[in-house]
């Protein structure tokens, strides 16, 4: 960090020198530059000492002076921001798997807090909260004209106490109340299972934990179902995955690619500027890949997803992600502060920004909503066939071995029907992977 910002101000004052030697009119630009900014801190200073000793109740002054470095960095954009010594703290505790809240990630949009997604298991996801969803109110207190972080302190609280907040979504017509019990947050980055011939890695955060946790996830699986070759593929789920660690996401798309840039970030000055590329070996040994994606795939998320889209290595699948393509570099403050400041636009392989448009994907698979008050008896209604007729014909041309084959294959069948219930847009995917199975390798 500390060659990044020397480096930073070396440039800065090679400038000022090159400039002096090609015309006297830009330093006086400059100068006069300089002289605006250090009126423009008198004037912060003569607020400062008008609220201390004018305003109508005594003031915690250093909160004072946080908030006005607060409000220097939101002013930004949404993701800059100070971080108290507390907050400080959490955050590095959350990069490691452990902390404790609702499970939402957040950004501001109109003065409101937006949910980025939830987080699989957590508080905030049993209790029905959705990506896009808008939080307006927190037990009745409106967060309209609060910063971010000011916002994310009201929804904090004990372990067990419980949090009333009023949500505002699309496609209802009124703002609704949910109640949710806080909980310590405790992250599996990675969660594996083996559905058919199909292993799925369902990628819920990029923390310090993701690449290991997906590297032995994977292989568990691939042994579960006896090898390498009787897999047909893999689903990589990064659906309401908000992101994490740039290093972490660098990692998960390596792990799948022989070669070839990853991503590269490009900050104000050209030096600034990093290229990220990947190392041979490919934990799937080229087996096809999906990578399932929705409005809540955010960031990191989004690096792996471009990444594999653009070097053909993944079909993705499902909604157009989140759109955040900058980074953000925490840099530790005196007093245990910190501040995180976005200091480059990623892009992907290609040469694509995907801020504010987020990664299309190959496939547009919209997640069906449930409908409460539908009759699941209707779902239930078998149709009769041949087989039920009584004095019906055997079937004599099978042996007892095939007629258990196609009895099994029906049963497969049947069991993905369900998954398209349950999951609609993972089912899609894997039968995506099992039509590429049945045409075979290409030559």
């Amino acid at each position: 960090m500390k060659n990044f910002l020397l480096a930073a101000a070396a440039g800065t004052l090679a400038g000022v020198v090159a400039t002096t030697q090609v015309a006297g009119p830009l330093l006086a630009q400059e100068t006069a530059k300089v002289t605006n900014v250090y009126e423009q801190l008198d004037l912060f200073g003569d607020i400062f000492e008008r609220i201390r000793s004018q305003y109508v109740e005594d003031v915690d002054e250093a909160k004072l002076i946080e908030a006005a470095i607060d409000g220097m960095l939101t002013s930004l954009d949404p993701h800059s921001s100070y971080l108290s010594p507390d907050d400080a703290a959490a955050m590095r505790v959350q990069t490691r798997g452990e902390f404790g809240g609702l499970g939402i990630e957040v950004t501001q949009e109109e003065g409101f807090v937006k949910v980025v997604s939830p987080i699989d298991g957590t508080p905030a996801d049993e209790a029905g909260i959705e990506a896009g969803d808008f939080i307006t109110h927190v037990d009745g207190d409106s967060l309209l004209g609060l910063t971010l972080d000011d916002a994310v302190d009201l929804m904090r609280g004990p372990v067990g106490s419980e949090i009333v907040i009023t949500v505002v979504r699309e496609g209802e017509d009124e703002p609704f109340d949910v109640s949710i019990i806080r909980d310590t947050i405790t992250l599996t980055a990675v969660r594996t299972r083996l559905e058919g011939a199909t292993p799925i890695l369902r990628v819920t955060t990029f923390n310090d934990q993701t690449y290991p946790n997906l590297e032995q996830g994977l292989q568990k699986q691939i042994e579960e179902a006896g090898g390498i070759d009787n897999i047909n593929g893999i689903v990589l789920d990064l659906r309401n995955n908000p992101g994490g660690l740039l290093t972490q996401a660098i990692k998960v798309s390596d792990a799948f690619l022989d070669e070839g840039e990853i991503v590269s970030t490009r900050g104000r000055a050209p030096e600034d500027g990093e290229r990220f590329n990947a190392e041979k070996g490919d934990l799937a040994q080229g087996k096809p890949i999906v990578v399932l994606i929705n409005g809540g795939s955010a960031s990191a998320s989004e690096i792996v997803a471009g990444a594999l889209q653009d070097h053909r290595r993944a079909i993705v699948v499902g909604t157009k992600s989140f759109g955040k393509g900058s980074v953000q570099t925490v840099m530790p403050l005196r007093g245990d502060g910190a501040m995180r400041l976005t200091t480059a636009r990623y892009y992907t392989p290609s040469g694509r920004s995907i801020q504010a448009l987020g990664v299309s994907p190959d496939i547009v698979v919209e997640q069906p909503r449930r409908r409460p008050n539908e009759d699941e008896e209707d779902t239930d209604v078998r149709t009769r066939s041949e087989a039920d007729l009584r004095g019906r014909l055997s079937n004599d041309s099978l042996s007892e071995d095939e007629i258990r084959q196609i009895e099994a294959d029906r049963e497969k069948a049947e069991a993905a029907a369900r998954l398209r219930e349950e999951d609609y847009q993972l089912a899609y995917a894997i039968d995506i992977l099992k039509g590429l199975s049945a045409l075979g390798p290409s030559e």
